[in-house]
């Protein structure tokens, strides 16, 4: 049976098959989003509860753990952590990736609403939630900033004008500002002047509740008019309540700014952001977007700089926006330089081709091959809804020099017989018949490699699963074609057997030095047969050296990309306040402006956030052509810099090109300990932390357990404040009042509202002796200093209080110095804990580090699978147990290469370089394929023995198997070489399949006749042994009878 019959005799239906999926292919491309990456979607939700003063101990008892007791029973819940500062508690609820995030949110908003039963009172308002994505960072940043308006009409601007008008755009999830810096109205009293005047802080908090107030006032209803009833009752601004009265005093009215001021400021001022862009920082407000999943990331960056200038046009004239980072950027850049390395692959290949072929129109036949098989796969990425990404775009590249290989066999046949004097019609058919079950092999073989990581579970699957599919699409294509169009075109354009030509020298030349290769493989492979022993051994020795290098060899995950922008984590001791966070980034500014790279750049730098002792920066760079150093490079150059600030901790983050894990974290590992014994906790966490800052291979190492804190313990004499006329609420009242950033009533405007600030002057709010200065008005009239009825006591306490899975923990994050691996660190760091821990404190790696972990613990399991499933394959194909082997024998050669190669260059088996690893063996047993599935007929048709068979198979078969594997190879060079942004960390894929087949095409050309002849003799034996038992057992069963 000959496939390729009907579509040679047919070349119209071939050629209108063809521009068919030529033009859907052409068609789907230009219908594909652009993404750096293929989505992945983690679904997520992050809740969030404010009580304005409430200690982290007092919001993780009274708020973090009634939610988390209510969230435990939603289905499908994966991990859940927690994090509760000063006022303010986040919960982040992470769900298996098959659950629904809408579902999931319905169940949390259910979840919130149980729990609000057991939710402190005073909570100003009900806990939020909102739906997000760990691994889509925000695609853009906008900056908005002005040399003369407050920080606080940035602020309104940014919320009533800039991002609904965004929010509007077709594909945005989110938009918000950071940090938020909402206008408010704080009343600042001098507890002095209270003290004088007799006047308690309660009854300036009761005073501003009740003298600012938007009540309904209802309807007058005459009978031809209705009249709506309104009243002066809201107060707008600091000016007003500057007046507002809070008592009378001798038939005198005592106003706020009698006792203090009123001013117009911010509703957090532990929070402020700078804007970096060369000249003066200036402060600013940031405006963060996020894009929906599946979205096309810069098709939505475009459509968000062309509504940029309506939004400009409604901002005040002082007023001015930046971009500090547009995500689309980078990924125009990255995807450019991979589709002009798909156009040089494609050539180099061609080229290739045509060094063997020596010949203008045989080398066009696969040139249409290839690209064609592109084009055609861009149909299934289209249905299948994947998107244009960096790892589809590598998958595409990578499979060029496979593609071309389909074709490169047919057409090799065909010109081989062309030469023996057919004509291409004559040899175009029996080229093809002879070659067809070959290709199919091959095809079927190799598609069947990605099939282990098209159904990988978790995070990875999800991420593979495009690169797996875009692979296997372009091979089947490549196999489709080469049996259909190839044959076609060789039997219409490769002119006549025999017709005169007048070779070249380059063309003698070529031909020479060919033969004289053929020739002298031809006497090694024999010299090799005649010493098959020492191929056994060479083969041993090998699979030893695998081992070996598999074993020394330093484990990664997913190595980071030059994405021109990194962040740096600020942390002050835990004894530090905010106005220290604030001081110390003013120094960092210093230090970035004074770098030769970052003085060009945006950046936007954050004290207080996302505590009162943290701050962050964000840096977005030039492109790469535009600098001196790569990013990495950068952070090195900082660090030492910033980290001889005097008091400042910094974490410097090259971001990955994902993120794993529902937490903001200050570095790319985290190690996390939980304990229900806080004391355990405590101490070990210590240990622990202090132990890793021993590791060579870290730096950046930081723990969120900071418990040092200095806290003042208000103990209040029950008794005494009840004989004195004062209830424990109202005692517990004045404290929160005073310091407690208390919000007493609200303003509301046509377009937002905003909140009044309860709160003592500044220069009384920094010194605890004022604590005695504090007076509350009792239920008797009476005034009551406050330390009359409550003592006070010095102790500490810790800064934020963290659960995970509901129960305290404390993580330590940590990056990974240049030229070490994260397989080492994570043993290290699990054989300490194993050592030092007791049994109540147990620990685990999170985020990326977790992911590593699981990921390469079923590595060998997938690489075993894809090995047996090809087995199996081939099994079925020749219908034999032993055949199969002795083609899988080039294997453990290709393994060797590709971990020597790592091993020359010093780069980590990653998983980059381990999914080049899993392509090494669909590659190599090509040429396999080619010398077996020839010998197999030369037995068959010739009757000759099979040592003679697979000589004569390497003869025939040894320009075909040089030609797909130097194309392989010539294809793969680019991605070795990391050409390109991004390039640096496709590099290891690329090494290792080069290292693979460099190592394995030197060898399998003898490795595999020797096994060839050894297994012959193994399966003959077989069939012997099976066949004596037959005629053993029939007389048996004929007397039986």
């Amino acid at each position: 049976m000959n496939i390729s019959e009907i579509w040679i005799r047919r070349p119209v239906m071939t050629v209108m098959v063809t521009v068919g999926l030529l033009f859907f292919g052409l068609a789907s491309y230009r219908e594909l989003p652009i993404n750096n990456l293929p989505a992945v979607d983690f679904p997520t939700i992050s809740v969030t509860a404010s009580l304005p003063g409430a200690s982290p101990e007092t919001m993780a008892a009274t708020v973090a753990t009634p939610l988390e007791k209510q969230f435990s029973s939603i289905a499908s819940v994966d991990s859940m952590t927690s994090t509760s500062t000063l006022g303010v508690t986040t919960v982040n609820i992470q769900f298996a990736l098959e659950r629904q995030i809408d579902a999931a949110a319905l169940d949390v908003s259910a979840a919130i609403s149980a729990a609000m039963g057991v939710l402190p009172r005073n909570m100003p308002n009900p806990p939020t939630y909102c739906k997000v994505n760990p691994a889509d960072m925000p695609i853009m940043f906008i900056a908005l900033v002005s040399e003369t308006l407050p920080v606080t009409t940035l602020n309104d601007f940014a919320e009533n004008v800039a991002v609904p008008s965004l929010s509007a755009i077709n594909g945005i999830a989110q938009v918000d500002t950071v940090p938020p810096q909402k206008y408010a109205v704080r009343i600042q009293v001098n507890p002095d002047v209270l003290a004088r005047r007799k006047i308690g802080i309660n009854t300036v908090s009761d005073a501003l509740q009740a003298g600012n107030v938007n009540l309904p006032g209802g309807t007058i209803n005459g009978p031809s008019t209705a009249y709506t009833l309104d009243s002066n009752g809201q107060l707008m601004d600091a000016k007003q309540f500057n007046s507002l009265i809070v008592t009378y005093q001798n038939g005198y009215p005592v106003r706020i700014c009698d006792l203090g001021n009123a001013v117009d400021g911010v509703q957090n001022d532990k929070c402020a952001a700078w804007y970096l862009t060369g000249a003066e920082p200036q402060q600013t407000v940031v405006l963060r977007i996020r894009k929906q999943p599946g979205t096309n990331t810069v098709a939505l960056a475009h459509a968000v700089r062309e509504k940029l200038p309506k939004i400009r046009a409604n901002m005040p004239g002082a007023m001015d926006m930046g971009m500090v980072f547009d995500q689309s950027e980078f990924i125009k850049e990255s995807i450019t330089d991979m589709q002009y390395t798909m156009l040089l692959t494609i050539a180099l290949v061609i080229a290739v081709i045509f060094m063997f072929l020596r010949a203008f129109k045989p080398t066009v036949i696969p040139g249409v091959v290839v690209p064609l098989s592109l084009v055609a796969t861009f149909i299934v990425m289209y249905l299948l809804g994947f998107t244009l990404n960096n790892l589809s775009l590598m998958a595409l590249t990578l499979s060029i020099g496979f593609v071309v290989d389909d074709a490169v066999v047919v057409l090799e046949n065909i010109i081989r017989r062309m030469e023996q004097g057919e004509t291409a019609m004559e040899a175009a058919l029996r080229g093809s018949r002879e070659i067809g079950f070959t290709v199919l092999s091959m095809t079927l073989s190799l598609t069947v490699v990605f099939i282990p990581i098209m159904f990988m579970g978790g995070i990875l699957g999800r991420l593979f699963r495009e690169f797996a599919t875009c692979i296997a699409a372009a091979i089947l294509f490549s196999g489709f074609f080469s049996l259909t169009l190839t044959p076609m075109l060789c039997s219409r354009f490769l002119g006549k057997a025999g017709a005169p030509r007048q070779p070249g020298p380059l063309f003698r030349l070529s031909e020479h030095v060919f033969n004289a290769t053929l020739t002298a493989y031809q006497w090694s492979l024999r010299w090799a047969m005649k010493l098959r022993i020492l191929a056994l051994i060479a083969t041993v020795a090998v699979i030893y050296g695998t081992i070996h290098l598999f074993t020394i060899l330093p484990k990664g995950f997913i190595p980071p990309e030059d994405q021109n922008y990194f962040r740096i984590f600020s942390l002050v001791d835990d004894k530090g306040s905010y106005r220290n966070i604030e001081r110390h980034q003013e120094q960092l500014i210093q230090v970035l402006r004074e770098d030769a790279d970052c003085a060009t750049a945006t950046a936007v730098t954050i004290a207080g956030f996302p505590s009162e002792n943290t701050g962050i920066t964000f840096i977005s760079l030039p492109p790469k052509t535009e600098r001196q150093s790569t990013v990495d490079q950068v952070i090195a150059r900082l660090r030492p810099k910033l980290n001889a600030i005097p008091g400042l901790i910094v974490s410097l983050v090259n971001p990955p090109v994902i993120t794993i894990g529902s937490r903001l974290a200050s570095a790319q590992w985290e190690f996390t300990l939980q304990s229900t014994d806080l004391d355990a906790l405590y101490t070990y966490g210590a240990k622990v932390e202090e132990k890793m800052r021993t590791i060579q291979a870290l730096t950046d190492v930081k723990s969120d357990l900071q418990f040092r804190k200095p806290r003042i313990d208000i103990v209040v004499d029950r008794d005494k404040a009840s004989a004195m006329g004062l209830t424990l609420r109202q005692v517990q009242d004045a404290f929160y009042s005073a310091y407690g950033n208390r919000q007493v009533s609200t303003i509301y405007t046509s377009t937002n509202f905003y909140y009044v600030i309860l709160e003592l002057e500044p220069q009384f709010r920094d010194d605890p002796s004022v604590l005695d200065k504090l007076y509350l008005q009792s239920t008797n009239g009476e005034l009551v200093p406050l330390k009359e009825v409550a003592n006070f006591a010095h102790s500490v306490a810790p800064l934020a209080v963290n659960h995970s899975g509901q129960i305290p923990s404390a993580t330590i994050s940590f990056n990974l110095k240049p030229g070490t691996s994260i397989g080492e660190t994570i043993k290290e760091i699990d054989a300490f804990a194993r050592e030092t821990l007791p049994a109540s404190v147990h620990t685990n790696f999170q985020g990326t580090a977790q992911a590593f972990k699981s990921s390469f613990a079923g590595m060998g399991f997938l690489l075993l699978v894809t090995v047996i499933i090809i087995y199996l394959v081939l099994g079925i194909l020749y219908e034999s147990f032993i055949h199969p082997l002795t083609i899988l024998t080039a294997l453990p050669l290709a393994g060797f290469g590709a971990l020597a190669a790592l091993h020359l260059l010093k780069m980590p088996l990653d998983l980059y370089a381990y999914v080049g690893m899993i392509m090494l063996v669909g590659i190599v047993k090509k040429n396999g394929i080619m010398m077996v599935d020839f010998a197999l007929e030369h037995e068959r048709t010739q009757k000759s023995t099979s040592e003679e068979s697979i000589l004569e198979a390497c003869r025939i078969r040894f320009r075909p198997i040089m030609m797909t594997t130097m194309a392989a190879l010539i294809g793969t060079l680019p991605i070795a070489l990391g050409w390109g942004a991004g390039g640096e960390a496709r590099r290891p894929l690329g090494v290792a399949v080069v290292g693979g087949l460099l190592f394995s095409q030197l060898l399998t050309l003898y490795i595999t006749p020797v096994f060839y002849v050894y297994l012959d003799k193994l399966n003959r034996w077989l069939r012997g042994s099976a066949n004596s038992a037959v005629k053993v057992a029939r007389p048996t069963s004929t007397t039986g009878g």
